[in-house]
């Protein structure tokens, strides 16, 4: 037998709900992971990411933190180096060929590294930004040919080489193929300082693992934004290896710089300026006044 519809509530009450369905955009307002305030999207986004009055610093995109530290926002892209996208044929819960496929549909990046030349300050510089929405920010075959290169375009254009961290490590789809890098990229760093060309390290939220444990740690000046996550081992690893509660801000940028391991703490806005007067002391070339708008160009 077949039950005869209710007209009120299958049919009249969806159309009235439809009728009046307001979409609200999901994006349209970002929570504070501190305070808990809620602020709308687009004034953290013209904050550069920073909530205003906590002042807590979310995670920015490659795109956002290049815009941000180049003279009037324009840069050239460094091509970067095509690598064996699956060498390991590696498989979990997903086929990393799958994983890579969804990063790169999320980020538009062909992996965590964006490398760009231009001009900071009217310097000349090379930027190396890990991105850590692509997948982590983990360090890869791929990761280390973009550091490499930028660690190339530096000393062929003859500029400072200033890197922004953002990673949980190495990557272990790809195995010892992705520890490789650690040696790599050491190799890369020591031939900026061979040429006498500074190496900035911006350690962001968070850097940690492999990357911890080679290029971000070998700079010539550490800087590092407020509240950053730095370390090899996470906090939580560590109190449950020596079975003791750690001290509060414990590994954190603060707590590493006032016992050695960052030279400066430095608030997201202020990045530009403090990395151009350091370049400018390194290099004994004074920052200048920012270009007008326009192609970057060349170092003289």
């Amino acid at each position: 037998m077949v039950e005869p519809m209710n007209w009120i509530s299958e049919v009249v009450r969806p159309r009235i709900k439809t009728l009046f369905k307001r979409e609200t955009p999901e994006n349209l307002w970002v929570k504070c992971p501190d305070s808990g305030q809620m602020v709308f999207h687009k004034e953290v986004e013209g904050n550069h990411w920073v909530i205003p009055g906590s002042e807590h610093h979310l995670k920015m995109s490659a795109q956002a933190r290049l815009k941000m530290m180049f003279d009037e926002g324009t840069w050239i892209d460094v091509p970067l180096p095509e690598v064996a996208a699956d060498p390991l044929k590696f498989r979990d819960e997903k086929r990393y060929a799958d994983r890579l496929k969804d990063a790169r549909a999320k980020t538009g990046m062909p992996d965590a590294f964006k490398i760009g030349f231009g001009r900071v300050s009217g310097m000349p510089m090379t930027l190396a930004v890990q991105d850590f929405a692509f997948m982590a920010g983990s360090l890869g075959m791929a990761a280390g040919e973009a550091f490499v290169r930028g660690a190339e375009t530096a000393l062929d254009k003859r500029t400072p080489y200033i890197l922004f961290s953002a990673s949980g490590g190495a990557r272990m789809q790809e195995g010892i193929l992705s520890l490789m890098q650690m040696p790599r990229t050491t190799v890369a760093v020591r031939r900026l300082k061979a040429a006498k060309l500074p190496y900035i390290v911006v350690l962001t939220n968070p850097t940690t693992g492999g990357v911890t444990a080679s290029y971000a740690m070998l700079g010539d000046v550490h800087l590092a934004e407020p509240g950053a996550l730095i370390c090899f081992a996470g906090p939580r690893v560590i109190e449950q290896t020596i079975r003791e509660k750690l001290p509060d801000g414990f590994q954190r940028a603060e707590y590493l710089q006032e016992h050695g391991m960052v030279d400066q703490v430095v608030h997201r806005h202020a990045l530009k300026d403090t990395i151009s007067r350091l370049c400018g002391l390194l290099m004994n070339q004074p920052a200048a006044a920012p270009a007008g708008a326009g192609a970057v160009a060349e170092p003289a």
